[in-house]
């Protein structure tokens, strides 16, 4: 799946790649600046997480423009610049947070006029899906503290300005296509089968994509 661009990127790609623009990537753990940066280089990436040690080194520092170390639930975001980022990415994140719509709603002013954020988490039918490692359903992972919905995500978007331009079940055909050559390349490279091969052939996430006004 190296060659295919990730979904959290398709809405953008066409909009950025070989310009030069700002983004934040709310969660910037797991070399996610350097994975960043080959899709984008030209871009000025800022990372927002709770701590610098998860599973970053050297070289995803190199590739930061900034890093913003910071427990997103206390809400305490004046450190970051306002109407400075023309892209703010949260993939995967609110879920973690017993506040994840007030990260958003703070998150927010950070943005400039224009600007596009991308909000992707585990949906409500998550819960409903089989257990496995690295996470098929909700409960899966130990750190999930709240399910968020369209409606609730687009109801904090809506209201401060926003523009939603593409929203709901996250089913990314190039993964699906692909599924049995990923079956097989991440069976030998975990040692085990893990459950985000089959997050988009089950619906397992919703997104929303929205501009400011």
């Amino acid at each position: 799946m190296a060659l295919i661009t990730p979904h959290k990127f398709r809405f953008i790609k066409n909009k950025f790649q070989g310009k030069s623009f700002n983004l934040l990537d709310v969660g910037a753990g797991s070399h996610s600046a350097t994975k960043t940066k080959t899709i984008f280089s030209q871009c000025n990436y800022y990372g927002i997480d709770i701590t610098k040690s998860y599973e970053n080194d050297d070289a995803d520092f190199k590739a930061m423009s900034g890093f913003y170390e910071m427990d997103l639930t206390k809400l305490q975001f004046s450190t970051i610049p306002d109407h400075f980022f023309d892209v703010i990415m949260m993939s995967h994140i609110i879920e973690h947070l017993h506040n994840g719509d007030k990260v958003i709603e703070g998150l927010i002013s950070k943005l400039k006029k224009g600007g596009y954020i991308y909000i992707e988490y585990p949906a409500e039918r998550s819960t409903r899906l089989p257990h496995m490692k690295r996470t098929l359903n909700f409960y899966d992972d130990p750190t999930h503290v709240r399910i968020y919905s369209v409606k609730e995500v687009e109801g904090v978007l809506h209201p401060n300005g926003f523009e939603i331009i593409r929203s709901g079940t996250r089913r990314y055909w190039p993964y699906i296509l692909l599924l049995p050559l990923t079956i097989i390349t991440e069976t030998i490279k975990y040692g085990f089968l893990p459950g985000g091969v089959f997050w988009d052939i089950t619906g397992f996430a919703e997104f929303v994509f929205a501009r400011k006004k």
